[in-house]
């Protein structure tokens, strides 16, 4: 009896983050292989595409909800470009709004039962994150030339402490490709685990698992607020990392 009660607690969260292979004729899973995640990301493609494809196709004056969907998702990115980098940030504005879409439909789809969480993934969210850096890197001696280091030189601080700002500065700046990735798997990673070891206790009690479904409601319910969060998140650093190799001085 005590080895069966055992068994039904035996709760694996982090299961539901192993890539696996689709089709692969039982060669388990290469470098060529169609994976869980590569479905999912192609979910979310087709996702965006029949939202803004179909959505927006009558460009009605009264839109619908699809349009409405659209036009808000649309007009939130383009204020947010504007308010943070200027006017100057707007001709960027098409890849920050690909970049805020695609994290936020693969955040989403993350939450549907049986499906998996794209963005939970460093292999994803840090080749979003280190594309960022090495654009606005580039972008920043294309439009600066050598001027773009002076983002590293503090001339507001005491003369005494600008060695060791530099320093600082040219650390954290190295670091933002590492911080801006983690952050958004390391959330999306934590509140799916907590939600399968919820899910897990309510399984092995049964009937008398009251208390774990009404705390899955509320991670539940928290996750898809975060989902959201973390796309909005992921954007704002990039404008604002953009708006540094637009106007590098500080």
């Amino acid at each position: 009896m005590k080895e069966s009660n055992e068994s039904q607690f035996n709760i694996h969260p982090m299961d539901q983050f192993i890539i696996e292979p689709i089709l692969s004729g039982g060669e388990g899973l290469q470098w060529y292989s169609f994976t869980n995640q590569a479905l999912w990301m192609l979910f979310s493609l087709v996702a965006i595409a029949l939202l803004f494809i179909f959505g927006i196709r009558k460009n009605e004056v009264v839109p619908g909800r699809l349009q409405s969907i659209a036009e808000i998702l649309y007009t939130f990115v383009r204020k947010m470009v504007l308010d943070i980098a200027g006017p100057e940030g707007l001709k960027y504005f098409p890849y920050v709004f690909t970049l805020f879409i695609f994290i936020l439909f693969g955040n989403i789809l993350g939450l549907l039962p049986y499906s998996f969480t794209t963005t939970s993934h460093i292999a994803v969210t840090g080749v979003l994150a280190l594309a960022v850096f090495i654009f606005v890197t580039i972008l920043g001696f294309v439009k600066n030339g050598f001027k773009f280091l002076g983002l590293f030189w503090i001339s507001s601080a005491p003369l005494a402490l600008r060695p060791v700002l530099l320093i600082i500065e040219v650390i954290s700046y190295f670091v933002r490709p590492v911080s801006h990735s983690i952050r958004l798997a390391g959330n999306m990673m934590a509140g799916h685990a907590v939600i399968k070891v919820f899910a897990g206790f309510a399984g092995a009690l049964g009937v008398g698992a009251v208390a774990p479904i009404v705390a899955i409601m509320a991670v539940y319910g928290l996750e898809m607020l975060v989902v959201v969060i973390q796309a909005y998140v992921f954007t704002i650093l990039t404008c604002v990392y953009l708006n540094d190799a637009l106007h590098p001085g500080h």
